[in-house]
């Protein structure tokens, strides 16, 4: 049966800055419905009239036609400009692909299983929970919310990121992953690599830092600077006693010891990068009890932060029956409900407090920035870490930000100037 008109306009043009992602611009009265079936087709809007569509496979001319194919059924008015058009008329394939026993369409279904992977992260219904490098390339275990033997393995950056093995425990995937990796495995998902970054800021429209007269740069999260937690951890042991100090054989790391025998403290002195664990801290049941609860911290985690953590557990502050969120909502900061988790971002944007209710190893993280996949530190507590513990993070965590204040008058920034990435035609590579 034929389809009620479409009185909507949309113009498909290549983005200016990263090629070959695609800008879609619409207009008309029933323009809402046409960006509603965009967003269907994997355009993410970056304004009231645009959207983009930006992806790790480098597809987007394909995703474009089909889209265009699919809005023109519809009854919507299409305009391509000229240079996209010859961009989706035009083919192309992957140089040194690693797979060259498949076909083109082959290789577009490898890509489009990374991509969706990729999404599911970023969109949270995927939660890595490991990563290591094997050598040849990031290998990662993480849990899907919902379906049939949803604890996965994966293998491969971008384009080439595929599951490898699936569990039906997330217990025995983690293990496994340990067992496989060893000392290469860190906590949380892979920094993001140098195309999922660029992705990710076309996306979500995010300009460089601008120093112009007038323009203010974006806030920047509170982060420990070098050699703050050995000054810190020298002078906590100084002035605690009751904390006795130890070295491990291999003389990388200090473990602090409470006296009660159910607290220990570890410092990797060797931590360097911003994903690496600096600071592992456990309590336990009874000297020779079982673990309640356990802490990951990487470089850069504030000072104010860590002391907080060490403190409480040296003597826990009675908080009356404050819960986790109390100090965050007295603050300011601005809750979100995600399918599987739910968020607290600061007034500045700079800190984001967060609770995934189903997971075990990062029940509830605190980091520094935007975004988890590429924070400058997070302290990870796994489930079993108290709700005075929590409360009292949260409220150190609000002492770093600065006072909500009123709202400024918008301003426009210029878009950044993301380097181009050109795919290579058909009879080159890319």
């Amino acid at each position: 049966m034929p389809y009620a008109p479409a009185d909507a306009h949309v113009h498909f043009a290549l983005h200016p800055d990263h090629h070959p992602a695609v800008v879609a611009t619409t207009s008309g009265p029933t323009a809402d419905a046409a960006r509603s079936h965009l967003h269907d087709l994997g355009f993410r809007p970056t304004s009231p009239t645009t959207m983009v569509l930006a992806r790790i496979d480098r597809e987007e001319p394909h995703y474009t036609d089909q889209a265009a194919k699919r809005l023109r059924q519809l009854g919507f008015t299409i305009e391509i400009d000229p240079s996209l058009q010859e961009d989706m008329d035009t083919e192309w394939e992957w140089g040194n692909y690693p797979m060259p026993w498949c076909t083109r369409e082959e290789v577009r279904e490898v890509s489009a299983e990374a991509q969706r992977i990729h999404d599911d992260i970023a969109d949270g219904r995927l939660t890595i929970h490991l990563h290591a490098d094997d050598g040849h390339t990031t290998v990662a275990v993480g849990s899907y919310a919902t379906g049939v033997r949803r604890h996965v393995h994966l293998h491969g950056e971008n384009h080439l990121r595929q599951v490898a093995v699936r569990f039906d425990e997330e217990t025995e995937a983690n293990a496994e992953f340990r067992r496989l990796y060893s000392v290469a495995v860190y906590p949380g998902p892979a920094p993001l690599t140098e195309l999922e970054t660029t992705v990710h800021r076309v996306i979500h429209g995010e300009a460089a830092p601008v120093t112009s007269i007038g323009v203010p740069a974006p806030a920047s999260p509170p982060v420990a600077g070098p050699g703050e937690h050995e000054e810190f951890l020298a002078a906590f042991l100084d002035d605690n006693p009751q904390w006795e100090k130890y070295r491990t054989w291999a003389g990388d790391a200090t473990i602090a010891s409470h006296e009660s025998l159910t607290v220990r403290a570890e410092f990797y002195h060797e931590a360097r990068h911003r994903t690496h664990t600096a600071w592992t801290v456990a309590e336990y049941d009874g000297p020779i009890g079982e673990r309640v609860w356990h802490a990951a911290l990487t470089t850069g985690t504030p000072v104010a932060l860590i002391r907080a953590l060490l403190q409480h557990l040296d003597a826990p502050t009675p908080v009356g029956g404050v819960e986790p969120y109390e100090p965050l909502r007295d603050a300011g900061w601005h809750p979100a409900s995600h399918p599987a988790r739910t968020t607290w971002r600061a007034p500045d944007r700079t800190m984001v407090f967060e609770h995934t209710p189903h997971a075990t190893e990062a029940r509830w993280t605190l980091y520094g920035g935007k975004d988890l996949d590429c924070a400058a530190w997070s302290i990870r507590l796994s489930s079993g870490a108290g709700e005075e513990l929590l409360a009292e993070l949260a409220a150190s965590a609000v002492a770093l930000t600065p006072a909500p204040t009123a709202a400024a008058a918008p301003r426009t920034v210029p878009a950044p100037g993301l380097p181009p990435s050109v795919p290579q035609r058909h009879g080159r590579v890319r």
